[in-house]
């Protein structure tokens, strides 16, 4: 059965989409591979803690003794490799989970480097970049640096030792991902290259991680090569598609009992909180995340093969390897980003009929376009695209619960910019 008997796509098109295909089997053998290895130990992580039916049913008002909440969040360590974790359906965001962390960490007069370069736009609030904003971390008195990255777009070793020697910063922060920008995302050996320059200058630094969109792409987690704490999102790789909302905290036992302090309130913690019926979701997801994963990954795999193909940039390119389930596309012009996201958002099962516009996102500083036809919104483990409308017309995909759809979707997006580019050649 060809994708032509359900959706119109110009045949020169199609045969880049053939050529696409063949390039990236031996990479698709090699997700598949990261993928078993992931759903063992998940199932591992299951039958270890031995999750029950029982387990998946809910509580109300406060919420002690819920056995069901409290095994979940024992997986969710030791799927992490860590040595206790947070994982709430009311964490309304990676943001909001991140900042939890912060504030449950760090106090007045701390300070804290960034090793990445400046990190991804809602964060910026959080920290107080650029002015500080009303109940930021600035605003307690929590000073923020960041070491800028090289040209290459790698983190600046040297330059990090550098800075940690010359005074003492409660937190070294690493973000995984690469946000808005062009830079590559980090790889675990990465993350254990940076925790190791940390440790041998401040080995008393606490090292977080924002692991947001890295969860079980590689067989390793960062809190297993160095990171004390790491964080992210349910509705991103580890809720699988299934999880509605929600995010978790994973780390230092010790670390964990203080995020839990701020999460809910000093002298109290984890032990409350309800999982209101959330609870079975939270589990479906976490087990099949690594499949999903998968799926996402090839689907990112695929698009960068086709739109190199095409004669656009990409980043990373179809045969390298991935830190993340997010693929850059370099479009060129405001028209080409916008036609990619109103095609992707045609062939999403959800509001396939909506039309994406840039639009005053709150939070960025420019205007953002997001296709984005899922079952959760916000999801981004779903197939979506987004980006700001600024140089140099980047637009950032991820996700895809399933390839077979995701190829299509993401056909459909790059129909519409091969016609629109033809029409431009020939007028």
């Amino acid at each position: 059965m060809s994708i032509t008997n359900f959706f119109e796509i110009d045949k020169n098109l199609l045969k880049l989409d053939e050529a696409a295909l063949e390039k990236c089997r031996g990479q698709f053998e090699n997700i598949e591979k990261t993928a078993e290895h992931n759903q063992l130990k998940v199932l591992s992580a299951f039958i270890k803690n031995g999750v029950s039916e029982a387990d998946m049913s809910g509580s109300t008002g406060y919420g002690y003794g819920d056995k069901g909440r409290d095994v979940l969040e024992r997986v969710m360590a030791d799927c992490m490799g860590a040595e206790d974790a947070l994982m709430r359906h009311n964490f309304v965001s990676g943001t909001h989970t991140l900042t939890v962390a912060l504030f449950g960490l760090l106090r007045p007069g701390d300070k804290i480097l960034c090793l990445t370069g400046r990190p991804y736009d809602t964060i910026l609030g959080v920290f107080g970049i650029d002015g500080p904003s009303d109940g930021s971390l600035a605003d307690f008195g929590i000073e923020y640096r960041e070491v800028e990255l090289k040209a290459d777009g790698t983190p600046d070793i040297e330059a990090i030792k550098k800075a940690l020697k010359a005074e003492h910063y409660k937190m070294a922060y690493i973000q995984r991902s690469r946000g808005y920008s062009l830079r590559p995302s980090l790889k675990i050996d990465d993350i254990k290259e940076l925790c190791g320059a940390v440790r041998e200058v401040s080995p008393d630094s606490i090292i977080m991680v924002d692991n947001c969109y890295g969860e079980f792409v590689e067989t390793r987690e960062p809190c297993e090569v160095g990171a004390d704490i790491i964080a992210g999102s349910l509705i991103k790789n580890p809720g699988g598609g299934i999880a509605p909302t929600g995010g978790y905290i994973a780390g230092r036992r010790d670390l964990i009992e203080k995020c839990s302090y701020r999460l809910t309130c000093p002298g109290v913690g984890r032990e409350v909180g309800a999982s209101l019926g959330h609870s079975r979701e939270l589990y479906m997801g976490l087990f099949s995340a690594p499949h999903v994963v998968g799926e996402a990954l090839k689907s990112a795999v695929y698009a960068s093969s086709l739109f190199e193909l095409m004669g656009y940039g990409v980043t990373p390119r179809f045969n390298e390897k991935r830190g993340d389930i997010i693929q850059c596309i370099t479009l060129g012009n405001r028209q080409a980003l916008i036609d990619f996201c109103k095609g992707l958002q045609s062939g999403a099962p959800v509001d396939s009929f909506a039309v994406p516009e840039p639009w005053d996102m709150p939070g960025y500083s420019d205007q953002v376009i997001m296709a984005a036809g899922a079952f959760t919104l916000g999801s981004s483990i779903e197939l979506s695209a987004d980006a700001p409308l600024r140089e140099p017309f980047a637009v950032w995909m991820q996700g895809g619960l399933n390839f077979h759809s995701a190829r299509a979707g993401i056909l459909l997006g790059a129909n519409r910019v091969f016609s629109q580019k033809n029409t431009d050649k020939n007028k």
